[in-house]
């Protein structure tokens, strides 16, 4: 009988802690997940203006991500703003993908992040080192006499828009405040694509209210929402280089591995519901604010004075009312529809998890056709529709180095001083852009413009660098008051800025119609 060496009992001793430490320190990972490339998606619905930020769902043991750039999963995984992702190849911000998994129903949050950078590792060999670099931010601080109460109850925690340029913060951090202030659209007109970082010092729980003029429309005499942050709670929000933690990419592959065999199989998920828990639905008190909207992480969604066309507008995810939707009686017309309240509960999903927004379509859908006995259909009819044409073009050939995509910045403009109305221009800065690429873009650039898709017929070869700017709002809508000096839609922009041109036709598409609905909803 042999016994072993000095030498093979160390080497046995450390591979044995090592088989340990391996054990230890093993990232969590999906028990089967299935990964492919997407199809676009275009941001054009309401709910999306309302719900913007799309971010990976656990429910019922299945996590899903749909139409996720590269960006987007790797922002997601690993916690950060999607301006502190630097690096990467030309498609990471134009590539989308669909993520399906399976993972215990009582995974938290932070481990699913966990099995997130897992599964990027393994199916894109995603390759990342993290540093540090100053970056533009706007920074949360106190101000000379910060106007606060503590919070007294811990109910109904989070900030609210009430109505246009008023929310009300209730049981919140500054630091929650500071990513409402990033997450919310309203604000997020203001501070852009910009992270809001906290460095106010304080501690605990708040509540206090701010009310300001949207960007849009502010006119002369309007606060921003600088100034009412300033003269109302008593802090400041300033723009600054500010060090952050960044994620760089090193190398990262375009196309995912192949789904491991039997995959569709393994992955035995529930069915992802289509109805809210429990709902409640009634008419809105008279004098009640207009609009208010919360929807929180977890599943709750509270609307408040809610027009009933616009909820249908949210539920069928109807761009254009006049062409694309057919059947409405004339209690329905935006003038005379009645104002709801809802007060729902989607089922569980992981703790801090945003619902996406598909499933709050679907679920709305469900409660809007059982309750006020809704009965549709679609058809496909003539509708007015854009091709991309080029005329006299004025494009700078793209640098291959910069990523694909674009910018999108909104700017005031007042060209007249003591305006009641102040113009608000949409910056779109696109790089290494083809023109078969900005067409199918333009949906999600120019949504009040744009309710269809758009061919590209311009012939022109390569990528591109430009820049786009036009009014926000459609000048062709303007309701109550005369066009300013400054205003310029979409399609004269694109014909002066780029030499390109929107021609505009009748093509047939899908239209939703209203063959039945009642106008008020069964109880509760």
């Amino acid at each position: 009988m042999e016994f072993p060496t000095q030498t093979t009992r160390i080497f046995a001793r450390v591979s044995f802690v090592a088989m340990l430490c391996g054990l230890a320190f093993a990232q969590p990972a999906f028990e089967v997940a299935d990964v492919h490339v997407s199809a676009r998606y275009h941001r054009t619905g309401l709910l999306d203006s309302l719900n913007p930020v799309a971010e990976g769902v656990l429910r019922a043991g299945r996590y899903e991500i749909q139409s996720a750039t590269m960006l987007d999963l790797i922002r997601i995984a690993y916690g950060v703003d999607a301006a502190a992702v630097l690096g990467g190849p030309s498609w990471l911000e134009w590539d989308r993908f669909d993520v399906v998994a399976a993972a215990p129903a009582s995974t938290d949050a932070e481990t699913v992040k966990l099995m997130l950078r897992t599964l990027l590792a393994d199916r894109f060999r995603l390759r990342i080192h993290n540093d540090t670099k100053p970056m533009t931010a706007y920074v949360l601080g106190t101000g000379k006499s910060p106007r606060l109460t503590r919070a007294e109850s811990s109910e109904n925690s989070g900030c609210v828009d009430q109505v246009a340029g008023s929310s009300a913060c209730h049981n919140v951090t500054m630091a929650a405040f500071a990513a409402w202030l990033r997450a919310s659209p309203r604000a997020r007109s203001y501070v852009g694509a910009n992270p809001v970082v906290d460095q106010t010092g304080l501690d605990g729980l708040w509540d206090f209210s701010i009310h300001w003029s949207p960007l849009a429309g502010r006119g002369a005499d309007g606060v921003t929402l600088f100034d009412a942050i300033d003269k109302q709670p008593g802090l400041r929000l300033e723009l600054t280089k500010v060090p952050m933690p960044v994620v760089v990419v090193d190398s990262v592959d375009e196309k995912p591995a192949a789904n491991p065999p039997g995959v569709e199989a393994r992955l035995q998920l529930p069915a992802q519901p289509t109805g809210f828990e429990v709902a409640s639905i009634r008419p809105s008190a008279p004098g009640e604010p207009p609009m208010g909207t919360q929807i929180e992480p977890g599943g709750r969604v509270n609307l408040r004075g809610w027009p009933l066309n616009l909820l249908i507008w949210m539920a069928w995810d109807i761009a254009d009312a006049d062409e694309s939707l057919a059947g409405t009686p004339k209690w329905l017309e935006p003038r005379s529809a009645p104002l709801f309240d809802i007060v729902a509960k989607a089922p569980v999903t992981s703790e801090g998890a945003l619902l996406r927004n598909e499933d709050l379509r679907l679920m709305l859908r469900e409660l809007l056709v059982n309750r006020f006995k809704m009965v549709t259909h679609y058809e496909d009819r003539p509708v007015t529709a854009y091709t991309l044409v080029a005329a006299k073009p004025k494009l700078k050939q793209a640098d291959p180095s910069n990523r694909t995509g674009c910018k999108r910045e909104l700017v005031p403009f007042t060209s007249e001083p003591g305006a009641d109305h102040q113009i608000v221009r949409v910056q779109f800065t696109c790089r290494n852009i083809t023109m078969a690429q900005f067409a199918e873009e333009l949906q999600s650039i120019a949504p009040s413009y744009i309710f269809h898709p758009v061919p590209d017929a311009t012939a022109l070869d390569g990528a591109w660098d430009f820049a786009l700017s036009f009014s926000q709002d459609n000048p062709a809508n303007f309701a109550g008051r005369a066009p300013l000096d400054g205003d310029i839609s979409l399609f004269e922009a694109v014909t002066r800025q780029l030499g390109l041109k929107l021609e505009m036709q009748k093509r047939p598409m899908p239209v939703l119609v209203i063959d039945h609905i009642e106008e008020k909803p069964t109880d509760n």
